[in-house]
């Protein structure tokens, strides 16, 4: 089935300008590099990783772990709801240089708020943080325990957990400081203590890896929430956990009435191929203005689109 795109409004100019932004517009189902720029938020490529199974009854994801980037930014993980469950989805975030990469992602991640509205954490800024590497292929964080004043249920205090797991990797994988040829290994100390029982439901102390099924299902990595883009050609790339899946993909645009317009609408297929599996890129032409897009795995037959992410961006 081939890829499709038309044009949303009412009234024959409207149509008529939509067509011009249409005429402008491709669709690339695979990534064969960068999913952005590299001055963008986002300048890792995605590779598979070993990872350990995860838990029950979510969609069986990979674990790609990110590869050396130039930018300074420090990759974040949040947990996101969708579905009424919680998945991983991460922000590239300006973070202060004086610490090491790893420790200075785990203390944006405690410590700061995520750019998507969407998203959350559960940790708490800690009092003591400090991160260090062994053997290219173990991360060990000591944490001070007021990190986990937080009430959660078991599934989120395990996602939680994760949440770490995949930024540490993530900051030591991006900065180049660990070996992304391995399986990469982290260990959870707090006050300097093994077998801490985190958020109450978490046993600690053991050497923990990236668990499978905990992103994302459909994830918009760039751009990021917020971001102001320039007009013309706006790319708009992300990863589904199905690879050589169908997406649904709509671009609503803001009114000045406050009120958000359907504007383009189409269908895409992610890449199947090792290595870029799951990654889709979109390449619209836009106009000057707000947006927001929303990419969601389509529904079969007559069942309802599923796991939709949304992201808003300005085109300048």
């Amino acid at each position: 089935m081939p890829e499709t795109a038309a044009p949303f409004g009412a009234g024959q100019s409207a149509r008529r300008a939509r067509a011009l932004v249409l005429a402008g517009l491709l669709v690339v189902p695979a990534l064969s590099g960068c999913i952005a720029d590299p001055g963008a938020s986002e300048s890792s490529t995605l590779t598979a990783s070993p990872s350990v199974t995860g838990t029950p009854d979510i969609p069986a994801t990979s674990s790609p772990l990110e590869t050396t980037q130039s930018s300074n930014k420090a990759p974040v993980y949040w947990l996101g709801r969708t579905n009424n469950n919680v998945f991983l989805y991460r922000e590239f975030r300006d973070v202060p240089d004086q610490e090491n990469p790893v420790t200075r992602a785990l203390r944006a991640m405690m410590d700061e708020k995520p750019l998507d509205a969407d998203f959350f954490t559960p940790w708490q800024n800690p009092s003591k943080l400090a991160t260090s590497i062994s053997g290219k292929d173990v991360i060990t964080v000591d944490v001070s325990e007021d990190a986990f004043n937080s009430n959660l249920d078991a599934d989120t205090a395990n996602r939680a957990i994760q949440q770490l797991v995949y930024t540490a990797t993530a900051a030591g994988a991006s900065s180049g400081l660990i070996d992304t040829g391995q399986q990469i290994r982290v260990r959870i100390l707090v006050d300097g203590h093994t077998d801490y029982m985190a958020f109450g439901h978490v046993q600690l102390g053991a050497l923990m890896t990236r668990a499978t099924g905990l992103l994302a299902p459909v994830w918009i990595i760039d751009p990021q929430e917020g971001t102001e883009l320039r007009s013309g050609s706006v790319k708009i790339g992300g990863r589904s956990s199905v690879s050589g899946g169908k997406l649904r993909w709509q671009i609503l645009r803001s009114e000045k009435n406050g009120t958000k317009e359907p504007f383009l609408t189409g269908e895409t297929t992610t890449a199947p191929e090792p290595g870029s599996a799951g990654l889709f890129t979109l390449a619209l032409t836009l106009p000057a203005g707000d947006y927001e897009a929303k990419v969601a795995q389509l529904g079969a037959d007559d069942q309802v689109d599923r796991n939709e992410d949304t992201r808003s961006f300005t085109v300048r």
